[in-house]
């Protein structure tokens, strides 16, 4: 090669080597910068997963605090809880005592709300109260109520000078008189107390709409009014209702004197006693629960109340009975009760009439004479099918 060439060459094999040096100082800058950016983009990975592990766990309780879990053991004074993922809580000692009643219908998977009372005793355990924390709960229901102006419809129980006392979730509550509706205020016009209480003892037994307006749970005061913002909802509810329609609905409550039916969302309807049946009927818890499910017609629709009847969707006995039976006729009859103006005796289902104590004297000779749940020949001496009437006369054997 001459020197000429040699010349020649030499600058561009120079620019190679120099442009082929370049190239590679770019490639491990540009290795370093990738793995540089793994390392970022691995760490950050790393951070968003930690926090999103922080975030699910929830803080630590402390005293006061409502907690759940599942029963994992039950022992003749002790119950323990598992309270993921906090330990294990225990309900015991005073605690124990004071929920022995809910503690009786508790098993072991079941779940329960406990309030904690102490975050960690000296063996580790998260002391909880089942009552504190169903109080709670029911305090929370109460203002949760107040807030949603809720129409609750409650039995009176009791009644004092200055109003009624209606029971709700375990808690008794006052209605005073100043809130009842201008309709049931009791007006006694020389506003004699022993007067005004007469008149409130009238609705012992009744079941009223009421609202709470009031609550103070560390006093365990609760304060009903029946001056019920949201009346006039249940007054278009029961508009869409008239005589003689027929319903089906839940019953709500069984008392002494009936049964309480749920015909819709904030409307119930009562079924008297003497509507239950054509039968007589005594007892009507023996016949109706809670949640059953029954037909009835409306009989009534009074002062914003509903009555019902479950009988008037049977076939009505003494309809067939005036085929059947007139005065003077001899009947065989069951004594099914005594009441003081004699026995009544079954002469078939649905159909009874009453044999009345002046025929023996007294009380006493009537029952020795007619034996509950024995037959004995009577004669009718009254019958009126329309007026569901019979009147009997014992006819000696």
């Amino acid at each position: 090669m001459t020197p000429q060439t040699r010349s020649a060459v030499e600058p561009s094999l120079e620019i190679y080597i120099m442009t082929k040096a370049v190239e590679e100082k770019e490639e491990k800058v540009e290795a370093v910068t990738e793995e540089q950016k793994d390392e970022k983009e691995g760490k950050k990975k790393k951070d968003s997963g930690m926090a999103l592990l922080f975030a699910d766990t929830p803080n630590p309780p402390i005293n006061g605090d409502l907690v759940e879990g599942k029963v994992i053991a039950i022992t003749k004074d002790t119950v323990f809880v598992d309270l993921v993922p906090f330990g294990t809580g225990i309900i015991f000692g005073r605690e124990y005592l004071n929920a022995r009643d809910i503690i009786k219908k508790i098993n072991i998977g079941d779940r329960v709300a406990g309030k904690i009372v102490e975050v960690a005793n000296e063996d580790g355990y998260i002391e909880i109260s089942l009552k504190e924390a169903r109080q709670a709960l029911i305090w929370g229901e109460a203002e949760a109520h107040i807030r949603n102006k809720s129409v609750l419809e409650l039995l009176v129980t009791e009644a004092n000078k200055g109003g009624l006392i209606l029971e709700w979730q375990g808690i008794q509550g006052f209605l005073p008189a100043s809130q009842l509706k201008t309709e049931h205020y009791p007006r006694v016009d020389d506003g004699d107390k022993d007067k005004i209480l007469e008149e409130l003892k009238k609705f012992i037994g009744q079941k009223l709409f009421i609202s709470i307006i009031s609550v103070v749970p560390k006093e365990g005061k609760l304060i009903f009014s029946e001056k019920d913002p949201e009346q006039k909802n249940r007054e278009k509810i029961i508009d869409k209702y008239s005589l003689g329609d027929e319903i089906e609905g839940e019953v709500t409550g069984v008392v002494d004197f009936g049964v309480f039916v749920k015909i819709e969302e904030g409307l119930e309807g009562l079924v008297h006693i003497s509507e239950i049946d054509w039968s007589l009927v005594e007892d009507p818890k023996a016949l109706f629960r809670i949640n059953d499910k029954v037909k009835a017609k409306i009989i009534e629709i009074k002062d914003g109340k509903i009555s019902l009847s479950i009988k008037a969707l049977k076939e009505n006995p003494w309809v067939a009975a005036e085929k059947k039976y007139k005065k003077d006729d001899n009947v065989k009859g069951v004594i099914i009760k005594y009441n003081k103006h004699g026995a009544l005796a079954s002469i078939e289902e649905g159909i009874a009439g009453l044999v009345h104590i002046s025929e023996f004297g007294n009380e006493i000779s009537l029952r020795e004479k007619l034996e509950l749940g024995k037959t004995y020949s009577f004669k009718i001496t009254l019958f009126d099918p329309k007026e569901r009437k019979m009147a009997l006369s014992y006819i000696s054997e």
